[in-house]
């Protein structure tokens, strides 16, 4: 029985992070190679070098990829033509590379970002108007087509999640419109209080990283018979807006104060549903999410302060709160 050998691009990002560890944990350390530019990557790799992703799929005999790659929503409308580059060359690179060296499989991350303005605000379907107005979003779009077409023309197994915002304590922002639900914590912690640059009523789908990992990883497992979505599958966790967030802290911090001073991001965000509907991975793949806000918001501070209590240069080795079926 062939041996699974895997290869994280993007490795040391906000959900390369802990995705590694939870691959680790499920196939062993030396079966799950992290890559990313970042130096402290087991391999330093350019995405966007085609001959050298190739020879490292070669050299090491990657079976499958998940390409985490990308420059996100908030930074992608300041370097329209890099996030493009780097949003689709990437996967176009991973989805040749995989036709031609027979992988078995590929995950790659798209977002809410592909629907605009257009979609229903709330319980937005699988199946609806996207038209989107982001350069983030874009990019998305078209590699959701790009990922359908290698499947249906070239049998590329590649399989894929539109995710809402992400909030983990084991990584910083990256750049994204919802990062505000990740800093909001450590400002919380660091000076009881926060500046928010969304407005206080501005509603966005969210995920806890825990459930986004365990997502993927379910995806991921679930025989191909079973998959009806090649684009890309929404999944849903929780929605709320800034003062929604702000509340929950609150309890746990109660001089916690928060203060508004929209910006760009606040019309990005504007253009988003403010939830999604994710009846087919519920239906395919038996998605379900185990944390609602309240949960999400009473761990965040408690991982936080144990992370303050350890020493600075500590790296979290595994995530918590792993599913039964990677154990």
């Amino acid at each position: 029985m062939k041996k699974d050998k895997i290869l994280v691009i993007g490795a040391c990002g906000q959900i390369g992070t802990e995705l590694v560890a939870a691959l680790r944990y499920q196939h062993g350390n030396d079966k799950v190679i992290a890559a990313d530019k970042a130096t402290e990557a087991d391999m330093v790799l350019d995405v966007l070098e085609h001959q050298a992703l190739e020879t490292a799929v070669k050299e090491n005999s990657v079976t499958q990829i998940y390409l985490l790659a990308a420059m996100l929503s908030a930074n992608g409308e300041q370097n329209a033509d890099g996030a493009w580059k780097l949003n689709v060359q990437s996967l176009l690179s991973v989805l040749k590379i995989a036709r031609e060296q027979k992988l078995d499989k590929v995950f790659w991350p798209s977002s809410i970002a592909v629907f605009g303005p257009g979609a229903p605000k709330y319980h937005c379907p699988q199946h609806t108007r996207i038209e989107p107005n982001t350069v983030y979003g874009i990019s998305k779009r078209a590699g959701e087509y790009w990922c359908n077409y290698y499947f249906e023309k070239h049998g590329v197994d590649v399989r894929s999640i539109r995710f809402p915002g992400l909030i983990s304590y084991t990584a910083p922002p990256g750049g994204g419109t919802t990062d505000y639900a990740v800093d909001i914590f450590h400002k919380a912690l660091e000076k009881q209080r926060y500046t928010c640059f969304l407005t206080e009523d501005n509603c966005l789908p969210m995920l806890y990283m825990p459930d986004a990992i365990r997502a993927t990883l379910q995806l991921m497992a679930t025989p191909a018979e079973q998959l009806t979505i090649r684009t890309s599958y929404n999944i849903a966790g929780m929605s709320f807006a800034p003062c929604d967030l702000a509340a929950a802290i609150k309890k746990h911090i109660p001089e916690f104060k928060i203060s508004y001073e929209p910006d760009y991001r606040n019309a990005i965000a504007n253009s988003w549903p403010a939830s999604i509907r994710d009846d087919q991975a519920r239906k395919d793949w038996g998605w379900e999410p185990q944390y609602d806000m309240a949960g999400m918001a009473k761990d965040m501070l408690e991982q936080l302060r144990r992370i303050k209590k350890t020493v600075q240069s500590t790296v979290i080795a595994a995530p918590v709160n792993f599913p039964d079926f990677v154990g």
